[in-house]
């Protein structure tokens, strides 16, 4: 007998003890199921019948997902014809063990052996069972062959050409009736395949009525159950059919995405269209696909924003442009004065042309077109990335399609698998890039329109209301899951840029208001009330200035404020936030600086228009008093009062306002300075102003020194006296009291327009007055002064010292000394003068009558005088004629003695003229007497 090949079955485990050093791996047999497993021929384990591995309780059970192909299973498999032993050993095998190996081996021979030793007693026991069939096969071999030699017997060769006659014939008779019932076969077997397929065909019209009734559940259910039957392949009408129901769902998975587009679909809606899109199994991912039309769509918003923002600017030009053309002819008809009828018909010949470039338009209008247009982007973001982020967190965090989904654990589970793996292939970094490229293309836009503002309407809400819009969406995507984080920084980024600009155009523009206004001076000086009770008479010039830093510096304050909170969360913005303070703080100095050089400018070309000028005429122009028209309604004419304007403005300026508003806004600034920094800026600015002070007051003390030098002369050499043959001291002369009045207009001029200038305008005057007077002195020694006798020499010393006493409270150290060396000087003088009188009449000695009016006039003139006798002479007139003259013209010099008391009470006057007393000529008296009056006489500044 053949031994058949079949699989070994699962052997009963033997009751005995395993010898020692043997594995056990037989015991779990029993818990694995029947068929999936065989024992190891080795018997060293369990082979799994899926992937072909060794089971033991060492490894354990073997991955289920090791896949074994048929060609690499039948050469493992023990019983196969193709099994290949060197590769059962090194795949089964192959973590193994020798010794294992070689007990496996062993135990493999002894069961051999053990087969072999069976086989051969089972020949043993039956050898007359075998020698029996053996011979009754032989004697059936024998009959076979001699049947089937004999052709007229009943051999299976005759049987067959027997049967094969029949089967003709029986063919030929029965041909048609077989043919019938093949077509009655055909026809049943076509109604089974319509009986069982029946559901099928009626499938499209099912799809398509659901899909009608709005009932895409059961569309999605019946097309599934489509998928779902197993189709003969021969049957080309179920194919047909089966392609149709493909059509209807591919038209119904377009109209699927096209619901998607649709910008009013609620998230509702839009979970349930994903979800059946998913049950569809699209060739492309469905939520992608809405995330990508949204974006699309956002894009497409923002372009509609520009589009439109065009067409209202062309709408406003093309008005503004009519408007033009209208006005032209409107003026053509009044120029020309025809009669309408006229008018009407040149006009309809003759069209009035009007270039469109010399066109102004309204450009506070188009930059509110502008900040409509910045509003509306912005309202684009805010209202669509928000809904847009939350969508795209909801589908890749697995919260998204999933509220609606039928109830099914088995469909559920299908679908989360399908879900997983259509997102796999995107993240949620993509849609991170997708908003990230959506703020650039906002920000191009925003960025350039922002650039676009006209700088003359920067004081408008304009600029500031699209910067306010900029930040509001910048909250809005602050909030949880609005936006990226990466989406907040790029449009906080944003913020700051157009903040930056903002601020550097303020900054611009407050420097260019301050050079305009500069170029505007009406030289209208300002009320009291308006200029805060300041001392100083200031125009319109420092308050235009102060109001355009004033308005400038609280929008930059606002603007810095808005982002300050944002820098301290952001490196990089506080780094722009520190570079707008001090470009902040750069301009603000600057614009001070600027200030002061315009005033500079203006008070340069003043002075040089004065000095070019030789009509004037105690500060005014002949041409100007013959047209007083010509200037503004209460503006100051006079150059002189225009170059005190100046000063006032500049000391304004360095005592008032620079103070003022650098204390108001430094703040704005100085949150990294420090104090000394703070006062550092501070005294820039009052030095630059001191120095610019001090330049202009020393064109104004020029011009008004002029004056002063031409009254000196006058009074000196043109008053009609002649200091060779002055009459007796009688009092102060007129021509001496119009020299103060001089020094009145001075007065009165810098009292009303920069009174805190007052003692330092009529020092410096008055010092050049003494100046002058010595100059002139020394210019006339040799000449009109060149004889000069003792009256003379009282008059103006008396008169000299009257000077002292009323310009006492203005009188400097400087002028001090020089009045002493004045008086020195024209002591030598006098005394030259009377010796040469003295030695030219030697022979007069007449001794006139002691009581005569001219005994002292003509002792002291005709005798030999000495320094004392002429100093004791003046000091004679001083004391009997000062008080009096000082009376007598109280009203003319009370401007110079603001502390003496109007009532003439000797204590009083002994107080209000206690500098008298002291002055240098009293001190300069009681030096001569010790000296020569030459030698004593100090050296002049």
């Amino acid at each position: 007998m053949r031994e058949s090949r079949t699989a070994p079955v699962v052997q009963k485990l033997e009751d005995k003890a395993p010898a020692e050093g043997k594995k056990v791996v037989l015991t779990s047999l029993q818990s694995l199921p029947r068929g999936m497993e065989c024992i190891d021929p080795l018997k060293l384990g369990i082979i799994d019948n899926k992937t072909l591995r060794l089971i033991t309780e060492r490894s354990g059970s073997p991955s289920k997902s090791e896949k074994v192909d048929n060609t690499l299973r039948e050469k493992l498999i023990y019983f196969s014809d193709n099994f290949d032993p060197k590769l059962f050993l090194s795949r089964i095998h192959q973590h193994t063990s020798a010794a294992d190996l070689e007990a496996g081996a062993l135990g493999l021979k002894s069961d051999l052996k053990g087969r072999n030793l069976q086989k051969k007693q089972l020949v043993k026991d039956n050898f007359d069972c075998f020698v029996s069939c053996k011979t009754t096969i032989d004697d059936i071999e024998a009959k076979l062959k001699r049947i089937e030699s004999d052709p007229e017997g009943s051999g299976t060769t005759h049987l067959f050409n027997c049967m094969k006659s029949v089967t003709s014939r029986a063919t030929r008779a029965f041909e048609p009736l077989f043919e019938r019932q093949a077509q009655a076969e055909k026809i049943r077997s076509v109604q089974g395949m319509l009986q069982r397929f029946r559901t099928l065909f009626n499938l499209p019209s099912i799809i398509r009525n659901s899909i009608s009734k709005g009932e895409y559940d059961l569309a999605v259910r019946e097309y599934k159950k489509a998928k779902s039957i197993a189709l003969p392949s021969h049957v080309n009408i179920l194919k047909r059919v089966l392609e149709e129901v493909e059509k209807i769902m591919l038209e119904f998975k377009g109209t699927l995405y096209k619901s998607m587009e649709d910008p009013k679909i609620d998230f509702t809606s839009l979970e349930n269209t994903v979800r059946l899109l998913l049950e569809l199994e699209p060739e492309s991912d469905p939520v992608w696909h809405y995330l990508n039309v949204e974006n699309h769509r956002i894009h497409g918003l923002l372009e509609k924003c520009t589009y439109d923002h065009e067409a209202r600017v062309e709408i406003l030009r093309n008005e503004t442009h009519e408007r033009a053309i209208s006005d032209a002819k409107w003026q053509q008809i009044q120029q020309n004065v025809v009669p309408y009828s006229d008018a009407a018909s040149s006009n309809e010949n003759n069209e009035v042309q009007v270039d469109l470039q010399s066109v102004e338009f309204p450009s506070e209008e188009i930059d509110a077109l502008k900040g409509r247009y910045i509003k509306r982007l912005t309202a684009v973001l805010v209202h669509h990335i928000p809904l847009f982020w939350k969508t795209a967190i909801s589908v890749f965090s697995g919260k998204f399609a999933k509220s609606s989904q039928v109830t099914d654990n088995s469909a559920n589970k299908a679908e989360e698998k399908v879900t997983e793996a259509r997102y796999s292939t995107h993240s949620l970094e993509e849609v991170a890039a997708m908003i990230r490229k959506t703020i650039s293309v906002y920000e191009a836009k925003v960025h350039s329109t922002f650039c676009d503002f006209d700088e003359s309407c920067i004081l408008r809400p304009f600029m500031s209301d699209a910067i306010n819009e900029v930040s509001k969406a910048c909250q809005s995507f602050e909030t949880k899951d609005s936006a990226p984080h990466s989406a907040v920084v790029a449009l906080r980024k944003v913020q700051a840029e157009i903040t930056k600009i903002y601020i550097q155009r303020l900054c611009s523009w407050m420097r260019a208001s301050t050079e305009g206004i500069s170029k505007e001076e009406t030289w209208i000086p300002v009320s009291i009330l308006e200029r805060n009770r300041s001392p100083y008479a200031i125009s319109y010039l420092p308050l235009a200035f102060r109001s355009v830093i004033v308005s400038g510096m609280e929008q930059i304050n606002l603007m810095i404020l808005s982002v300050k909170g944002e820098a301290a969360r952001s490196e990089d913005m506080f780094a722009q936030i520190e570079e707008i303070l001090i470009s902040v703080r750069m301009a603000f100095l600057n614009c001070f600086l600027d200030f002061a050089a315009h005033l500079e400018q203006i008070a340069a070309d003043l002075s040089q228009s004065t000095s070019t000028r030789e009509d004037w005429k105690n500060g005014y122009s002949d041409d100007q008093q013959e047209v007083p028209s010509a200037n503004t309604y209460g503006s100051v004419v006079d150059p002189h009062r225009r170059l005190l304007m100046v000063l006032s403005n500049i000391g304004y300026c360095k005592d008032e306002l620079a103070s003022e508003l650098y204390n108001k806004f430094k703040y704005t600034w100085l949150q990294s300075r420090d104090n000394d920094e703070d006062s550092s800026d501070l005294q820039d600015l009052i030095m630059s102003f001191s120095g610019l002070g001090e330049k202009v007051l020393e064109h104004y003390t020029f011009a008004k020194a002029n004056l002063i030098r031409t009254a000196a002369t006058n009074y000196l050499l043109d008053s009609g006296i002649q200091w060779g043959s002055a009459p007796q001291v009688k009092g102060i002369r007129d021509a001496a009291v119009e020299l103060l009045h001089t020094l009145v207009a001075v007065h009165a001029e810098v009292f009303a327009g920069a009174k805190p200038l007052l003692d330092k305008i009529l020092g410096v005057l008055i010092e050049g007055l003494v100046d002058t007077f010595l100059s002139l002195v020394e210019e006339n020694r040799t000449n009109d002064l060149s004889s000069i006798d003792a009256n003379g020499f009282c008059q103006l010393m008396f008169e000299l010292e009257y000077f002292e006493t009323v310009l006492n409270l203005y009188f400097t150290s400087d002028a001090t000394a020089s009045l002493k060396t004045l008086q020195g000087t024209v002591l030598e003088i006098a005394i030259e003068s009377i010796s040469e009188a003295v030695e030219t009449t030697p022979g007069h000695n007449r001794r006139p009558t002691r009581g005569s009016e001219d005994t002292v006039s003509d002792d002291r003139q005709g005798s030999s005088v000495s320094a004392d006798d002429l100093l004791a002479l003046t000091k004679q007139f001083s004391s009997e004629l000062l008080q009096t003259e000082m009376e007598r013209t109280r009203l003319n010099t009370a401007c110079f003695a603001e502390s003496v008391p109007v009532e003439p009470t000797p204590p009083l006057l002994k107080t209000g003229y206690r500098v008298s007393m002291d002055s240098p000529s009293r001190n300069y008296r009681g030096s001569q007497s010790s000296g020569s009056p030459v030698h004593a006489r100090p050296r002049r500044r």
